[in-house]
């Protein structure tokens, strides 16, 4: 289906011009090449061909455009042909001569020779052969410079039409030089790269790296002149593209990642429950994540319990299976030793969707609690918990920990992942299990034949049935007794709750057996791939369709080695069955009261489906050629070796099926016999009208021969076996279409993404041009598929799920089409990287969608058999080499060679064992209806003959069983092995000996092997002489094979080591070339080097294949170069290839070794550094004595070295440590590798570069500063204005300025400074814990602050910049949204809206939303709390030395190299730096510059220097549990050189987030003690401690460094108080000190507080007050001013470390990269010569502050009454009242009763005492107690302050009844009502909108408030209302005025006057006795009496009827 048109000529052109034409089509515009300087013939003679999906209309319009072509200007146009097309759809063929019209429509007298063709999609047009379509008329000789199609083009659905006949070429219009274009360096795999046609050396000579200029021009060449932004031709770099149309990219990755076991760690906190539903209950929570359980302690009497429990799971499985176990908490009431609990309510979620989550985790949200039980209930209560599911190498960042008043908003915070709506309702998930076929045989052949000779019966050997787990619950079908075709008709019904927060549904057929049930298959059915949630969305449904099973080989031995692949662990790696089966979900409307409640799993019967629902029957022909068997792992031995193919069961002549039941009728037997057809290997005697057709599924067994020491190969010279099998499926190929048409727009993008990420690291220009074509040709893509996918036919046969997901892709796709398009026009250099990161989301999209879950044909399996045995294998999915018409919907492998690499099965294939190639085979395949199957040859390289079986020697269309070459081109390889780096250490010295290894078709060659390298530069040429390659001479310069490399070890004994592999694709020069630019010589490039799943390095080699012509080889280019005489007859790489080099000078920067570890159980002695780099190289002085001095005496040594002049092709440089030992040993201690040299590369500054680059960054920068500020001061000052009496701005502005400007700029300073500087106000508050109360009461004066409240506001203040950052991000990201929705171009608006929030970050202030009642509270000073390590601030404090790892030791093989940490043996510590020789004067002639140093200018001098180190210690957050409580005892331990400080006595018992607050003084001496190791160990009582983690931290680089880490900077300065100056140093002599080291002029104070320092004046107060309340003068605020601003200092400026509190990490060494908690501390460092620093800050734990609170219980009102009067039946309630503080266990309180109560009122009159100790700061009452009877210590718990009042109904002999609680927070509880009237409900439901009181700020407060529980219905109703008085006052207070309890002295409380109602049956009886009888039981005595009466007469007549009867028998 196509429209081809052939532009043949343009005559009547006027002058003399270079002329270019445009064809457009259905909106896709083809150029044609240009024709320069023609006069008024243009000849074009191209052929342009349309894939079109749809049939053309008549009415539609071809359009050609003529201009004159120009480089500089846009092109001009000469004139337009349309046409409409209804001639060409009624004849198929039109031939056309007519003229231009000009813009105004009048004809010129050009005119235009064209010829048009069109094929439609039925066929039904223009039945002319494929001949003539094909050939374009007036055919050429092959020669004349046309060219084949060369790549897929770029222009969406352009490949090279699949039914071009061999050796016949359409000619292609985008012009070839462009995708050349750019060399990539470290492309992933230069399989594609575009090589350049053969005509195109008639162009000019091109560079072969392009520059931008270049491409401008290139694209105006093109693209008649385009903006070259709007340009949008392929690839820039061709990284990996498809270069041609008949090969396709082999995958790189050998190891399957799938099954690999990882370490896991799945941690929850619960922190409360809320609301939970039940009277007084005692709640305990069960975490339960897959098999494993633990339980919280039991929290009593209370329905919103407070646990703060955490708890760890740590598993190690595959990813698969670890994502799909189910983390359920459940609520449990009452549960003991003796009884389980009744479950209230539970929650469940997979794993999979955890670790989804940002950050993998959930944190502090509110999971809801439902009653599986019961579905009709509502939700049962509220769960808090944080869950965290961590991975290895997983860092999670906790998010600090938030006061709890936000998260009381239950609904905001719900523990459910983004899109999840709150109300999740119950629903059905209906499974239906239909049948299965194609199983394999389940049982030995022996056990069969037993069994026949038993019964007599041959029975199928399998017993399937069907299991289904979803959510944790297991459904089965019933078991069908020996049936190879079970039929089952079956339901499983699942209730959950939708949507499911468990994402897949696990599918399985086992086979049920007397022993153990084992699995035959798995499919896993993924819940988002069947359904959408959006608001067009659809439910998750399913088929009915068939699903495929795959696993372990079909023949079945006892053990099998595979079983875990039937299990759905890896890929499987043979066809088992396939299952019909469907899926619906349904909504349940629990009102509905018939509604079955259970969740119980059902099954039930289903009814069938008609047997053609999954689509019609057809027949598919499946045809392959294999080319080239080689690189045969030689392991397998000498055996002739063979190769099946099999689809299905079909193909599969070893261990398919057993023979079929039922034959399948000739022609048209009915479907039900058709179905059994599907069992059968083949259909032997099938006719048809090919003649009797076979199928031949595998090739002859051949014997391999001998290619090298590793490998085999097959004899597959000139004549190539082919395979073809017929098989019988649904035709469902419409699926596949879609997702091929998706896959391939994915492909495309994923490619031209990698394009532009390389463009960026390797720094080519435009890289953002790139992207806008990329963006351009996604755009067109989707539109393409919503054409081509719209046309689907509404067969029968679709399935709910094909509609809606054909719906929804075509939404998704037409959506993301407008986005690129809208995001294309947003690429600017500057946004480039945001933009690249959306488009990446695009792609992800696009892979998720183009997934298809309801399966059709199954994959392909490439099996090598050897000997009959199954050895190894390759599986093909059957999308991508499934045929279409329509060229989008091709597969992307089908009619193309492809190179596959076997590979070994199962769990075989992991590891060093799975890495070795097992075969590389290129392989052709095609599959395709039968009836299609015309043109199944055509991808082949042609020039060949067919060889068919005796049967079909003369039928055309019968497939040939070999292809016998008859043409064969001979070719020399020249491999360029130039270097390699980065390699993998494959010895134990952590080194290798490396060489390489080239497989090019049936030959190999190696490199030299160079010792004890990671980076070995072998500079090698090898020859490849006589290279046979078969086929058309004209194909191979397109398609050369590929060449694969490995890297080996080599070892003196044994084996070499493998070490990696890539790949490469020669670029080809034919015979009738030249060999000249630009494509030849070739450029070396990178390519990456893949060991397994990982990169192991990167290769630098060039790679060309030349023809050998008639003229043999005296016709090559020669190969120059003498053969390098020190290395024997080995071949360098030539001139023209290998870099061109110039001289550089490497200085090295010698600093010291640390921590060296052993060698050979011997300590190192005397080590020296060994630098070398592209051989040259210079050795540090020996340490004479590393135990005394680690450090180096001469600190520079440089060498000069002959160096790349592209950086990217630098060699690496190698540092080496040796030990010298006696008698002249050296032994290697450990090595590194420094891979980039760029970040040590000096440039010297380009003096007028600076200039313009300064005046074009600040230009806006001072137009908006410079705010009036006045212009009369000195230029080159710089003021930063530090005066509080600036008006308020929101953001804090900060200019960065050059040295060499001039203007003025004013720095506003954020509110916080002006409050500080501003006279304290009086102010509340202390601690900073309760955020923003009215300031009611007394405030805490000066000397209550302490340092904790210092930290405490910092966090404040850090939680509050998060919550900006956040909700800033947010709203960039709406924007961003709504741009790309809308298109809007209103970009300049919100950049600056979005760049305010970045400011947040780099200076510590509160900005915009301020809370109002802060400006009132007394200003706190703060420091600066980093979320992570000084080092993560701080660029690791490598300002100028850097820290080199050293390794040693075998890489371990485990996953991806985990042991890198146990391969550290030291480190080494220095610098380099690499520049150009000669250097500029200006530097060299600087005032103090000493020569020695080079450019190390002005560094300290390395000898020991003595510091006293003070460690300060805060707290600990989420630690790994280390008991089996699920608790730990944790305390702090400090290692530093000898000193080992364990602070074993303080330990903290039981607790996870222990707060230490403690400081450590440590004598150190650098360098010797220079790494510090803080700890934290679990105490035990017996047996040694426990390490739960630890960090370090190198001190050295710390004290070293320009930022000052030594001591932070606070932000004011005091000299007293507890904000007191810590440094020994004064702000101004730091200043001074800092200044005198960086050059910089200054410090000037001057007056009226000014300082000026370089060109900058700073301005600020100049008071100070002392204790005492003195005001003096001081420059030290000045001074610390500026050390706050250093970095803005020029050249000398940097960061200086604020004072500050970090958060370090812990990890343990047994679990590697797995956080085991966090730790947050300060390092201080004072050197000992200067003077001694003050006592340390006092940090030590805030003591809780001792409270009492009295409560006086006065009355109770309306609360309802329980019991009947025995006697009088009147409801009245025995009441009385209990509260508690801590729990129910420590302190309950209860009244007296008051009896008998007949309204509800009671009086108590009552006083409840309660001490408690409270930390303010946390608001926690803090309690001590022992854990239980057994515990050795007590354990410290905080608690939140509530205070729980209850009012219950006493009983004599029952238990006491509980009517209603009420529960208030100290903190924050609703005023108590003024009369019981007004107490209502509201005042518990409705707290958000009353007015809050805290205890602790109003100390005394009386009310009503309402007691509360929940009825029949669980909605809450008043039971009752309490008048009480609370009265808070402080320990000492207590003492003062002391009360009673209850009624006593002293300050006792009055009786309460209670009513005598109640004994009133005393006082008088017969009132009582009336009462009874006259008003409750009336009616009953009068029923009595009249049942008594009848009875009487019954007995009477009874007891006188005999006598009567008597009396009246005998007549008396």
């Amino acid at each position: 289906m196509a429209l081809q048109l052939q532009l043949r000529t343009v005559s009547g052109l006027r002058g003399r011009a270079d002329r270019i034409a445009k064809a457009a089509f259905r909106g896709l515009s083809f150029y044609t090449r240009v024709l320069e300087s023609c006069e008024d013939e243009a000849r074009f003679d191209e052929t342009f061909r349309w894939p079109v999906a749809s049939n053309v209309d008549g009415n539609e319009i071809l359009e050609i455009q003529v201009f004159n072509y120009s480089k500089v200007f846009t092109n001009r146009l000469i004139g337009t042909f349309r046409m409409v097309l209804q001639k060409v759809v009624e004849e198929g063929h039109v031939e056309v001569t007519d003229t231009l019209i000009d813009d105004n429509n009048s004809a010129i007298q050009t005119s235009i020779s064209i010829e048009i063709r069109y094929q439609a999609q039925d066929g039904t047009v223009g039945m002319w052969s494929d001949k003539e379509f094909l050939e374009t008329p007036g055919l050429r000789p092959e020669g004349d410079g046309r060219c084949p199609l060369e790549t897929d083009s770029l222009l969406p659905g352009l490949r090279q039409s699949s039914d071009v006949s061999p050796g016949k070429s359409s000619q292609q219009p985008a012009d070839r030089s462009f995708r050349r274009a750019g060399k990539g360096v470290f492309s992933a795999m230069k399989l594609g790269k575009a090589r350049p046609t053969k005509d195109d050396h008639r162009k000019q000579d091109e560079p072969a790296v392009l520059e931008a200029e270049d491409l401008d021009r290139k694209a105006m060449r093109l693209g008649g002149g385009l903006d070259p932004d709007t340009i949008s031709l392929a690839s820039v770099t061709a990284v990996t593209t498809n270069v041609s149309n008949k090969r396709s990219k082999p995958d790189i990755k050998m190891e399957p990642s799938a099954g690999r076991p990882m370490d896991y760690q799945v941690s929850v906190t619960i922190i409360e429950a809320r609301q939970l539903v039940g009277l007084n209950m005692d709640p305990v929570v069960c975490v339960e994540v897959g098999e494993e359980k633990k339980y919280t302690s039991m929290k009593e009497s209370t329905n919103c319990p407070y646990y703060n429990e955490y708890f760890v799971f740590d598993f190690h499985v595959p990813p698969d299976v670890m994502f799909d176990k189910i983390i359920k908490l459940s609520v449990i009431h009452s549960k003991n030793l003796l009884r389980s609990g009744t479950l209230v309510g539970s929650f469940k979620m997979d794993v999979g969707t955890v670790y989804t989550q940002p950050e993998h985790q959930f944190y502090h949200k509110w999971a809801i609690l439902s009653d599986p039980e019961d579905l009709t209930a509502g939700l049962k209560g509220y769960l808090k918990c944080d869950i965290a599911v961590v991975g290895k190498g997983d860092n999670i960042k906790t998010p600090h920990k938030a006061n709890e008043t936000d998260e009381d908003d239950i609904e905001g915070n719900l523990l459910l992942p983004d899109g999840v709506p709150p109300e999740r309702q119950w629903a059905r998930f209906y499974i239906k299990i239909y049948r299965a076929e194609g199983l394999p045989r389940m049982n030995t052949s022996i056990m069969a034949n037993v069994k026949k000779a038993l019964i007599g019966e041959n029975k199928d050997l399998v017993d399937p049935y069907v299991q289904v787990v979803f959510a944790g619950q297991k459904g089965k079908t019933s078991v069908q007794k020996s049936s190879y075709e079970p039929l089952w008709n079956e339901q499983i019904i699942f209730t959950e709750m939708f949507p499911p927060l468990c994402k897949r549904i696990k599918v399985q057929i086992r086979d049920s057996d007397k022993v153990n049930d084992v699995a035959i298959g798995t499919h896993f059915i993924d819940l988002r791939k069947i359904s959408n949630e959006g608001d067009k969305g659809y439910l998750p449904t399913f088929g009915p369709a068939w699903v495929n099973m795959y696993g372990s080989t079909r023949n079945y031995t006892l053990m099998d080695e595979h079983q875990e692949l039937n299990e759905g662990l890896g890929e499987g790696v043979s066809f088992r069955a396939r299952l019909l089966m469907s899926l619906a979900v349904e909504i349940l409307d629990t009102s509905n009261p018939e509604i079955n409640s259970s969740t119980e799993v059902q099954v039930e019967q289903a009814t069938s489906v008609a047997d053609n629902c999954t689509g019609k029957m057809e027949e598919f022909f499946l045809f392959g050629a294999f080319l080239e068997a080689t690189m045969i792992d030689r392991k397998i031995g000498d055996k002739p070796i063979n190769f099946e193919v099999t689809i299905g069961n079909y193909g599969n002549q070893i261990d398919g099926t057993a023979k079929p039941v039922l034959r399948r009728k000739k022609e048209g037997g009915d479907g039900d016999e058709e179905e059994s057809e599907l069992l059968q290997n083949s259909s032997e005697d099938e006719g048809g009208e090919d003649g009797e057709m076979v199928s031949v599924s595998s090739s002859q067994p051949m014997k391999p021969l001998v290619t090298d020491r590793n490998y085999f190969h097959l004899p597959y010279f000139e004549k190539k076996p082919c395979i073809y099998i017929k098989s019988w499926w649904q035709d469902q190929r419409r699926r596949l279409y879609n997702a091929n048409i998706m896959d391939k727009i994915a492909d495309k993008l994923e490619e031209g993404l990698n394009d532009v990420q390389e463009m960026i690291k390797t720094e080519k220009p435009h890289p953002e041009r790139r992207l806008r074509g990329v963006l351009e040709e996604l755009s067109s893509g989707c539109l393409r598929f919503v054409t081509l996918a719209d046309k689907d036919q509404h067969h029968s046969s679709r399935t709910r799920l094909d509609r809606e997901r054909l719906k929804s892709c075509m939404r998704e796709l037409e959506n993301m089409g407008q986005q690129a398009t809208t995001l294309r026009s947003q690429v600017k250099k500057n946004t480039m990287k945001d933009k690249l990161k959306l488009v990446q989301n695009f792609l992800q999209k696009l892979r998720f969608l183009a997934d298809e879950p309801q399966h059709t044909i199954p994959d392909i399996f490439i099996w090598m058999m050897s000997n009959n045995k199954r050895i190894a294998y390759a599986r093909v999915p059957s999308k991508d080499i499934l045929y279409s018409i329509v060229d989008e919907e091709m597969g992307k492998d089908c009619a193309k060679v492809k190179t596959v690499f076997l590979k070994l099965p199962g769990k075989r294939g992991f590891g060093p064992a799975g890495w070795t190639v097992q075969a590389k085979m290129e392989i052709y395949l095609w599959l395709g209806l039968n009836k299609q199957r015309k043109d199944f040859l055509s991808g082949l390289p042609c020039g060949f003959e067919e060889k068919k079986i005796a049967r079909g020697q003369n039928l055309p269309s019968f497939p040939p069983i070999s292809l016998l070459y008859t043409k064969k081109q001979v070719f020399q390889l020249r491999a360029h092995m130039y270097q390699a780096r980065s390699l993998f250490a494959a010895d134990s010295s952590g080194l290798s000996d490396p060489f390489a290894r080239v497989f090019f078709t049936s030959q190999s060659q190696c490199t030299e092997v160079l010792n004890e390298t990671l980076c070995p530069t072998w500079d090698q040429l090898l020859v490849f002489d006589n290279v046979e390659l078969y086929g058309e001479a004209h194909e191979m310069r397109d398609d050369p094979p590929i060449i694969v490399i490995e890297i080996y070890d080599q070892d003196t004994v044994g084996k070499a080591d493998f070490m990696g592999r890539t790949f490469a694709k020669p670029v080809v020069k034919m015979s009738d070339e030249q060999y000249c630019p630009p494509r030849f010589p070739p450029q070396l490039e990178y390519y990456q080097i893949y060991r397994g799943n990982s990169t192991a390095g990167d290769l630098l080699a060039a790679f060309e294949l030349l023809q050998i012509g008639p003229g043999g080889k005296s016709d090559l280019p020669p190969i120059d170069g003498p053969t390098d005489m020190d290395r024997g007859p080995i071949l360098p790489v030539p001139l023209g290839i290998r870099p061109v080099l110039s001289k550089y000078r490497v200085e090295i920067l010698f600093w010291g070794l640390r921590d060296l570890k052993r060698v050979n159980l011997a300590q190192v002695d005397r080590p020296r550094v060994d630098i070398e780099c592209a051989g040259k190289g210079v050795q540090s002085a020996l340490i004479q004595n590393y135990k005394k001095n680690p450090n180096f005496s001469t600190l520079v040594k440089s060498f000069e070295v002959d160096l790349p002049e592209n950086e990217l092709l630098h060699p690496p440089l190698n540092i080496r440590v040796v030990d010298c030992r006696a008698f002249g040993r050296y032994t290697l201690v450990g090595s590194h590798a420094v891979s980039s040299l760029r970040k040590f590369i000096y440039r010297p500054p380009d003096k007028k570069a600076q200039h313009w680059n300064m005046t074009a960054k600040h230009l806006k920068g001072y137009l908006a500063m410079a705010n009036g500020a006045p212009r009369s001061r000195p230029t080159g000052e710089i003021i930063v204005n530090m005066e509080p009496e600036v008006p308020i701005k929101k953001m804090e502005t900060m200019v960065k300025l050059e040295a060499n400007s001039d203007a003025v700029v004013k720095v506003d300073v954020s509110e916080e400074e002006k409050e500080k500087k501003k006279k304290k106000k009086k102010g509340g508050g202390g601690g900073g814990g309760g955020g923003g109360e009215e300031v009611e009461e007394e405030e805490p004066d000066e000397s209550m602050l302490d340092w904790w409240s210092k930290y405490f506001a910092s966090i404040e203040t850090m939680k509050e910049q998060l919550r900006q950052q956040e909700a800033a991000a947010a709203e960039a990201e709406e924007k961003e949204e709504m741009e790309i929705a809308e298109g809007f171009k209103g970009q300049a608006k919100n950049k600056e809206k979005s760049k305010a929030p970045k400011d947040d970050k780099k200076k510590k202030q509160q900005s915009a939303p301020e809370l109002p009642e802060k400006k009132n509270k007394q200003k706190i000073e703060e420091l600066k709390v980093f979320n992570k390590e000084l080092e993560a601030e701080f660029d690791n404090f490598e300002d100028w030395l850097h820290t080199f790892n050293l390794l040693r030791g075998k890489i371990g093989d485990n996953d991806d190299n985990a042991t890198e940490e146990e391969r550290i043996v030291g480190r080494f510590k220095g610098s380099m730096c690499v520049y150009k020789v000669p250097l500029p004067d200006d530097i060299t002639k600087e005032a103090g510059y000493d020569p020695n140093f080079g450019m190390f200018q002005g560094i300290p001098s390395n000898d020991p220097i003595n510091v006293l180190v003070r460690v300060y210690i805060v707290r600990a957050t989420d630690l790994h549990p280390a008991d089996i409580n699920g608790k730990a005892d944790p305390y702090i331990a400090i290692k530093l050189g000898k000193t080992d400080i364990k602070d074993k006595e303080n330990y903290i018992s039981k607790q996870l987030n222990p707060v230490f607050g403690k400081s450590f003084d440590i004598e150190a001496t650098f360098p010797m003690e220079s790494m510090l190791t803080v700890a934290v160990y679990d105490w035990d009582l017996v047996g040694t401690d426990d390490l739960i983690g630890e960090t370090k931290i190198d001190l050295e680089n710390r004290y070293y460094s320009k930022h000052r880490a030594t001591c932070g900077v606070s932000q004011t300065y005091s000299i007293h108080g507890y904000n007191v100056w810590r440094d020994p140093m004064k702000p101004s002599q730091i200043l001074s000190k800092l200044c005198k080291e960086g050059k910089v002029d200054g410090p000037h104070f001057g007056p009226g507080g000014r300082v000026k320092v370089a060109n900058r004046v700073f301005t600020g107060p100049t008071e100070i007050e002392d204790e005492n309340g003195q005001k003096k003068q001081t420059d030290e605020h000045l001074a610390l001013t500026v050390l706050r601003h250093w970095e803005d200092i020029p050249r000398a400026g940097c960061k200086l470390v604020p004072e500050h509190v970090e958060t370090r990490p812990l990890l343990n060494p047994d679990k590697p990269g797995i956080e085991q908690g966090r730790l947050e501390m300060w390092v201080d460092m004072f050197p000992m010569d200067m003077p001694a620093p003050g006592p340390a800050t006092d940090i030590s734990p805030r003591k809780p502050k001792k409270y009492e609170l009295r409560v006086i219980v006065w009355n109770t009102d309306e609360v309802i009454l329980e019991d009947d009067d025995y006697f009088t039946g009147e409801k009245s309630s025995d009441i009385f009242v209990r509260g508690w503080l801590k729990g129910q266990q420590e302190d309950k309180q209860d009244t007296d009763v008051h009896y008998h109560s007949l309204t509800g009122e009671g009086n108590f009159n009552w006083r409840y005492i309660f001490p408690f100790d409270y930390l303010m700061a946390e608001e926690k009452i803090v309690i001590s107690k022992k854990e239980s009877m057994f515990s050795w210590d007590e354990t410290e718990y905080k608690i939140p302050a509530r205070l729980t009042l209850q009012v219950w109904d006493a009983d004599h002999f029952s238990a006491d009844d509980f009517l209603g609680a009420i529960e208030l927070d100290l903190n924050r509880f609703p005023r108590g009502a003024k009369t019981s009237k007004q107490c209502s409900l509201e005042m518990v439901t409705n707290e958000a909108e009353l007015p809050m009181v805290s205890i602790f700020k109003q100390k005394r407060v009386k009310g009503w408030w309402p007691f509360v529980a929940r009825d029949e219905n669980d909605e809450l109703e008043v039971t009752g209302k309490v008048e009480a008085e609370l009265h808070l006052l402080t320990a000492e207070e207590a003492e003062k005025s002391p009360a009673g309890l209850a009624r006593n002295e002293p300050d006792p409380l009055e009786k309460p006057n209670r009513p005598d109602t109640s004994f009133i049956w005393f006082l008088n009886p017969l009132k009582s006795i009336k009462y009874l009888i006259c008003t409750r039981y009336k009616w009953l005595i009068i029923k009595i009496v009249l049942a008594l009466l009848l009875l009487i007469m019954v007995a009477l007549f009874l007891y006188s009827m005999p006598g009567y009867m008597v009396k009246k028998l005998l007549g008396a």
